[in-house]
């Protein structure tokens, strides 16, 4: 399973949401925080917390591949990932 951390006012997590889309990709979206170049404000508790657990790092977007045990952090990174495994 896919999950990505994200927000939908960043223009990064846009970036990334499209290219799943582009592949028809099934994933799950999670809305941890707002935007921000210093982290924005936390929007939710649980899924926040979830996105530090995975990676270690409160960043957006994030992609967790929950089949591969693989996280994957920056949106160009992110859409790497996805053309070499789901494409």
């Amino acid at each position: 399973m896919l999950e990505l951390y994200q927000s939908e006012g960043c223009p990064h997590s846009q970036t990334v949401r499209e290219r799943l889309s582009e592949l028809g990709v099934s994933y799950v979206a999670h809305n941890p925080r707002l935007p921000g170049s210093e982290g924005g404000d936390v929007t939710n508790e649980l899924t926040h917390g979830e996105l530090v657990d995975a990676g270690g790092d409160d960043q957006i977007p994030c992609l967790v591949d929950t089949d591969r045990g693989e996280v994957v952090y920056e949106s160009e990174a992110i859409v790497d990932y996805l053309d070499e495994h789901y494409a």
